[in-house]
């Protein structure tokens, strides 16, 4: 909408993406906060709680009574910025927005089933889910392919050439990097703000690589591949960014608010997502390594037992091992925030390195 008031009105100012970015995330984040509170306390007179698992730590009692679905929130207020902020014909657009609402309606789904049975495993099942990500994945990932000027090139870091054109496997790979990612951020999502945070610094890395590709300046200069139209999707980025912040404000230990699948399962679709359009879906292993960390102590954890019937970790994901360590919550949230932090600052030293 925003747009419009320089092809309108010549109003240059808002022909910028930086410009839009900007008022996104303010958007967002002012929306977010405001909206938030009254969430929270029609949240709590509904008794639209988090059930605990019963196999969590047993700190976890205390946090019964918090309400869920915070993601509903900030989804809303990013779609809201969105709109008013960013070119709604833009193909890159159309599929950031696709991939927040169909990725937040399969955790919606997900939430609502837990709260309506009071029982964490009453959700969806991990097939269900799994098959629902893998066909709107494919849903998004095919639209890429077929409806935007993004190409079937596969970047590593600190190279400035593709390695490998996937052709049509493009699609599978795209699918299996968004699973996989929107799969890692849910399960990060564990300890108040744990993975509120380390999002906010990958969707700054990933806004600022799609601005990037999408800028064939900058691309050129940084020997970045050239994608027409990506940069859009920043606004997003930004917007999202500044609504998670406005979470966290909510989300911060002790959490008056989850944000439950509805959230962790869209923002790490929409990670994945900017990685695909820009071409860093190998760099996101560095953007999102705390994810990845927790991913992987699950699979460890799992493989494991199976195959050897011993445990790797005092328990899996890899917070809840330093959990029954004794450490203190607020200090395994913030050493991870620590970790994601360093993580994406070497991410962003790899552009140049090429």
């Amino acid at each position: 909408m925003l747009y419009l008031l320089f092809e309108l009105y010549g109003i240059n100012l808002f022909q910028y993406i930086t410009v839009r970015a900007g008022i996104g995330f303010f958007i967002a984040f002012a929306a977010t906060l405001w909206l938030m509170p009254k969430f929270i306390h029609w949240a709590k007179n509904k008794k639209a709680n988090q059930p605990i698992y019963s196999l969590a730590p047993k700190s976890h009692k205390v946090k019964a009574n918090t309400p869920t679905m915070g993601g509903v929130v900030f989804i809303i207020a990013t779609l809201g910025a969105t709109i008013l902020s960013a070119k709604l014909d833009n193909p890159f657009v159309i599929g950031g927005v696709a991939t927040l609402l169909l990725f937040g309606a399969i955790g919606l789904k997900d939430d609502l089933s837990k709260i309506l049975h009071k029982e964490n495993r009453s959700g969806l099942s991990a097939k269900e889910k799994l098959v629902l990500q893998i066909l709107f994945s494919g849903a998004i990932a095919g639209f890429l392919y077929f409806f935007t000027p993004l190409d079937s090139k596969l970047y590593v870091p600190f190279y400035k050439h593709p390695v490998l054109d996937l052709g049509g496997l493009a699609v599978a790979f795209w699918i299996l990097v968004m699973v996989a990612t929107s799969n890692a951020v849910n399960l990060t999502d564990g300890l108040d703000g744990l993975a509120t945070v380390p999002s906010i610094f990958a969707l700054s890395s990933l806004s600022l690589l799609v601005y990037i590709t999408g800028h064939a300046g900058l691309s050129a200069y940084l020997l970045l591949p050239k994608i027409s139209g990506a940069g859009e999707v920043a606004i997003i980025g930004a917007a999202l960014a500044g609504s998670l912040i406005g979470f966290l404000w909510y989300n911060c230990h002790p959490a008056e608010i989850f944000m439950g699948d509805s959230g962790s399962l869209s923002v790490g679709a929409f990670l994945a997502y900017m990685a695909v359009i820009s071409k860093s879906e190998i760099l996101l292993i560095v953007i999102g390594f705390v994810f990845v960390l927790e991913a992987v102590s699950v699979i460890l954890q799992v493989g494991s037992y199976k195959l050897r019937g011993k445990r790797v970790f005092l328990m899996a994901p890899i917070h809840h091992h330093f959990e029954q360590k004794n450490w203190k919550e607020s200090k395994i949230i913030v050493r991870f925030w620590i970790i994601a932090l360093i993580s994406n600052i070497i991410a962003l030293i790899t552009l140049k390195i090429r």
